[in-house]
């Protein structure tokens, strides 16, 4: 839903799924010792990103025979049930897990995005089950996004027994995506309603009382607490298409008022700050300009 959200469609991104049965279910058949399965997955997880050689020379060297190598490489360029299930049998756990798991895809719609493959294991040895990896189709950025279950990890640390999953997100991969699809959103045009600014550090308070009482009238503001002119927060105001801005000096302070500029008409007033939700509520009626 997020990636529909913000304009990408199944074309834009792709979603790989596997379970780490799969290779677990391999490495039991081909007679791995179970301490060397999280070194395996951790290696196995580097195929995108170094050469098959690279990675096969390393599992040989963490006691793996060549040929037991080869056929763990084989499983994992599996790309659909049909091969995995000529692979593991019918009566694969594994099989069965991804099957219900493509099923609920389908019911929910989503079987464009999803992507069986094999070889996607998540390096971290905590993951029990379904993993993932969202990607971009164009094969250009890194993982947007990747996850899974991983159902034991707070018994680990001594917590009850608790189904669990997780993922993490490239915030940077998904606005680079967002830029080369021509979908990233402006920011100059923020919605904001209002820009607080205090014309000294000392009426910071005052500030962030009269940000308060606009933010509680229902207005969107941006409160500004850093040392700048004036000049500068006027046209920081009317970059980001603000309508008032609101300047608190220390003449206004000490009558218990504040000034604001209707950006609008270059129109400025002092509004005592008892009398701001009510000055609020006639902005938007248009009982005041």
């Amino acid at each position: 839903a997020f990636y529909q959200r913000v304009g990408l469609t199944a074309d834009d991104v792709g979603i790989k799924v596997n379970s780490r049965l799969v290779i677990g279910e391999v490495l039991t058949e081909l007679g791995i010792p179970p301490e060397l399965f999280a070194a395996t997955c951790v290696l196995v997880d580097k195929l995108e990103k170094v050469p098959i050689d690279a990675v096969q020379g390393d599992l040989q060297e963490l006691g793996l025979d060549r040929s037991v190598v080869e056929k763990l490489l084989d499983v994992l360029s599996s790309k659909s049930m049909d091969a995995l299930k000529e692979i593991l049998g019918n009566e694969s756990e594994a099989v069965r897990q991804l099957e219900n798991f493509l099923a609920l895809c389908e019911a929910y719609g989503i079987s464009d995005w999803i992507v069986l493959d094999a070889s996607v294991v998540r390096g971290l040895a905590y993951y029990t089950g379904l993993v993932f990896e969202a990607f971009d189709r164009k094969g250009e950025l890194r993982a947007i996004a990747g996850g899974g279950r991983y159902d034991k990890l707070l018994e680990t640390f001594g917590g009850d027994p608790t189904p669990a999953a997780g993922f993490g997100f490239g915030d940077a991969v998904i606005v680079e995506l967002l830029k080369d699809r021509n979908l990233l959103p402006s920011f100059e045009a923020s919605g904001m309603d209002s820009v607080v600014f205090a014309m000294s550090q000392d009426l910071y308070p005052a500030a962030i009382d009269v940000a308060t009482r606009l933010r509680e009238a229902g207005q969107q503001v941006d409160l500004v607490l850093e040392d700048k002119k004036a000049k500068w927060v006027f046209k920081h105001a009317d970059r980001i298409q603000s309508s008032y801005c609101w300047i608190i000096g220390r003449d206004e302070v000490e009558k218990g008022e504040a000034s604001v500029k209707i950006l609008k008409t270059g129109q400025q007033e002092n509004i005592n700050l008892d009398d701001i939700a009510k000055w609020v509520a006639d902005q938007r009626t248009g009982g005041s300009e």
